[in-house]
This record gives structure tokens, sequence and C-alpha cells, in this order.
């Protein structure tokens, strides 16, 4: 049953309004510079959601690779 429940709460996508604090203007400025305008048209929102998605699949990949490691240990 919770495989459901995820799976619905996936599909209707909660959004949220995200509030940074504390963050330097300068890294802001940086990354809206560097990858926003280039990338993403100018797009903030759309550029730190591309980037908590790969981040996040970064994480799958780095978890399972280790939990593959430890497996193959004697």
């Amino acid at each position: 049953m919770k495989k459901k429940t995820i799976l619905l709460m996936e599909e209707d996508e909660l959004l949220v309004d995200l509030t940074f604090h504390e963050v330097p203007a300068s890294l802001l400025s940086e990354f809206v510079e560097k990858i926003v305008r280039p990338y993403y048209a100018g797009n903030l929102n759309a550029a730190i959601q591309d980037l908590l998605r790969k981040t996040l699949a970064e994480q799958d990949f780095l978890l399972s690779h280790i939990t593959h490691v430890r497996r193959a240990e004697p």
C-alpha cells in the first residue's frame, strides 16, 4: 500500500515555495550568470529544479553502487 501512496504523490506533484537563507548574493549571481542565462534562458526556477533532479539521481546512483560493492565484499 505504501508504494501506491508514493506513486500517487509523484503523479500529483506537490508544489511548494522554497526560501533560501544565508546564501551569498555572489554565489547566486554566479549561478545565474554561468548556468541559468546560457542554459535555461534565464529561467531560475527550471535551473534549480533540474539541479535538484540531477542531484537526486546522482545520489541514487552512488547509493546503489555502494550497496553493490558492500554486497560483493567477502
